[in-house]
């Protein structure tokens, strides 16, 4: 698996607004997975989730995680990031999650009401697939 960091020309497919799912692990070990919004920042990935999640959980007992992207119009065009959570903090003001609404949405989060986390991932590793061959960037 590649090492970071991530090619610059993966940057224009993890900027946009694709199909994600994250993966934790459950005190047994077993996987815990969960579709989620992210943004690609500065060779990070922000998620954000409502503070009672179980994915959440997970993450504060062991920052090992998975996220993997897929292309919005091609599900085969495909970026998994293998990585930790290097920084977990509440979003008390809501920027966060309003940051990942807009981008997906184009409006700001609507459910105002709970408590929401963010998490950032550092990438450890990474392999992807376009058309039907291994993404290398």
């Amino acid at each position: 698996m590649p090492k970071p960091p991530v090619p610059s020309s993966l940057e224009p497919f993890l900027s946009e607004p694709n199909p994600s799912v994250i993966a934790s692990h459950e005190p047994d070990g077993s996987p815990h997975t969960a579709a989620t919004w992210y943004l690609w920042e500065d060779g990070r990935v922000l998620v954000n989730m409502d503070a009672t999640r179980k994915r959440l959980e997970n993450m504060r007992a062991d920052p090992r995680v998975c996220i993997t992207v897929m292309g919005k119009d091609n599900w085969y065009q495909q970026v998994t990031i293998k990585g930790r959570i290097a920084e977990i903090a509440d979003d008390t003001d809501l920027a966060g999650i309003d940051r990942l609404s807009t981008h997906y949405t184009g409006d700001p989060y609507a459910r105002r009401e709970q408590p929401r986390v963010n998490a950032w991932i550092e990438v450890e590793s990474w392999y992807g697939w376009s058309g039907g061959q291994p993404w290398s960037g």
